[in-house]
C-alpha cells in the first residue's frame, strides 16, 4: 500500500476487495444468511451513495446499519423519524451561550459518519427534504450559514412496505436520490435457528463487532473503486437498460440518467468486491434490481396488478442485447407492437 503526495493510502483493487470481504464476514456475524443483500449495501457505499432498506419489522435492518458502521469504523448515529422531528433536529441549531454571550452551532445527528434513518416516511416533507438535501449536497445551512458535513458520510434509511397509515411516503423524485433500495427477506428456518443459536451463546443482548477500517480506509477503498476502467461497451449497456425502463408500455417514468450512472458506479464497486479490476455485463445485471427498481413508476391503472418496478426491470434485462453478443435483431419493446423478450411483462388490465 503506497501514499498520495498528500498522505492518503492508496490501494489496489486486491487490497479493496480483501477488505470488502472481512467486513461481509464480519457483518454477517451479526446478520445471518444474507450475504447478496448485505453486498448490496456495502457496494452502495463503496459507490459513495445512500442505501433504502424497505422490509418488514424484525429483519435486521438497524442491526445491519449498525454493523456496518462498526465493521467500516465510522462513527453511528440512529435518528428515529416520527411525524413531530423538525428539520433542526436534524441539521442542529443555534444555541445561546450564557458564558460567550453569543449563539453557537449546535450539530445535530447528521454530522456523522453513517446515519440510520429509521422509518424515514414517518416524518414529513419538510424533514424528509432535509435529509436528502444533506445526502446529495454533503453539507447544510442553518439560519443563513452553511457547514459542510463530515467525509464520508452515508445514510441508510429504513422504511415499512404495509404499513402506511399515518405515513408520508417518499415521492418520486426523493426516491430517485438513494443510489440501491435493498431487501433482506425472511430467513430460512435453518437461518433462523442459527439466529437463536447465536444468541444463546453471546449470552447478551448487544453485539460488538471490530473494526476492518476506518474512515480514512474507506475513502481511500472508495478512491482506489474510482481508478477502476469503465468499457464504452458496458457503459452503454447501461444507459441502453434505463431507457428501455422509459419505454415500457407499463410505465409512467422510467429510470433516469441518474439510473444509468447508478448502474455503472455500483456495477464498478460491484466487480471490486468480487476480486476483478474490470467490469462484465453479469455486474451489471446483478445490480440492476437494486439499483433501478425503486426509479420506475407504474401507470395508476396497473397499480393493482401484478406489474411493478422488479417487472419492468426483468423485462429490459430479458430485452437489452448484452455487450459482446449483439448479433440478432433484438428490440426493446416499445408498446406499439408484439414484445420480443422472455422477460416482458403482462399489463393487461
Amino acid at each position: 500500500m503506497s501514499q498520495t503526495s498528500t498522505g492518503t493510502p492508496t490501494l489496489t483493487t486486491e487490497e479493496v476487495s480483501r477488505r470488502a470481504g472481512e467486513v461481509l464476514d464480519r457483518v454477517e456475524q451479526a446478520v445471518v444468511g444474507k450475504r447478496e443483500a448485505l453486498t448490496m449495501v456495502l457496494t452502495a457505499i463503496l459507490s459513495r451513495g445512500h442505501v433504502l432498506l424497505e422490509d418488514f419489522p424484525g429483519l435486521g435492518k438497524t442491526l445491519a446499519a449498525r454493523s456496518f458502521a462498526q465493521t467500516l469504523g465510522l462513527e453511528f448515529t440512529r435518528a428515529q423519524f416520527t411525524p413531530d422531528l423538525l428539520p433542526s433536529d436534524l441539521t442542529g441549531s443555534f444555541v445561546f451561550d450564557q458564558k460567550a454571550a453569543e449563539f453557537a452551532f449546535r450539530p445535530g445527528p447528521l454530522f456523522t459518519g453513517l446515519l440510520l434513518a429509521d422509518e424515514i416516511n414517518r416524518t414529513p416533507p419538510k424533514t424528509q427534504s432535509a435529509l436528502l438535501e444533506a445526502m446529495q449536497e454533503h453539507q447544510v445551512t442553518v439560519e443563513g450559514q452553511t457547514f459542510a458535513l463530515p467525509q464520508p458520510f452515508h445514510v441508510l434509511a429504513t422504511a415499512n412496505p404495509v404499513e402506511y397509515e399515518g405515513t408520508y411516503p417518499l415521492p418520486e423524485a426523493q426516491l430517485d436520490r438513494f443510489l440501491a433500495r435493498v431487501s433482506f427477506g425472511y430467513p430460512s428456518p435453518e437461518e433462523e435457528w442459527d439466529v437463536l443459536r447465536r444468541r444463546v451463546s453471546r449470552q447478551t443482548e448487544d453485539q460488538r463487532l471490530e473494526p476492518v477500517t476506518d474512515a480514512a480506509g474507506l475513502a481511500a477503498m472508495q478512491e482506489a473503486i474510482e481508478r477502476v476502467p469503465v468499457e464504452d461497451d458496458i457503459s452503454r449497456y447501461c444507459v441502453e437498460l434505463a431507457s428501455a425502463t422509459r419505454r415500457h408500455r407499463a410505465v409512467l417514468v422510467g429510470a433516469s440518467p441518474r439510473g444509468s450512472l447508478a448502474l455503472m458506479l455500483t456495477a464498478r464497486a460491484y466487480a471490486v468486491i468480487r476480486g476483478r479490476d474490470y467490469l462484465t455485463p453479469e455486474d451489471v445485471k446483478a445490480v440492476a434490481h437494486a439499483v433501478l427498481d425503486h426509479r420506475i413508476s407504474i401507470k395508476p391503472e396497473l397499480w393493482m396488478s401484478d406489474t411493478g418496478g422488479a417487472a419492468v426491470v426483468t423485462a429490459a434485462l430479458g430485452q437489452v442485447p448484452v455487450p459482446g453478443s449483439r448479433t440478432g435483431a433484438s428490440t426493446v419493446d416499445d408498446g406499439t407492437g408484439p414484445s420480443h423478450g422472455d422477460g416482458d411483462v403482462g399489463t393487461q388490465a
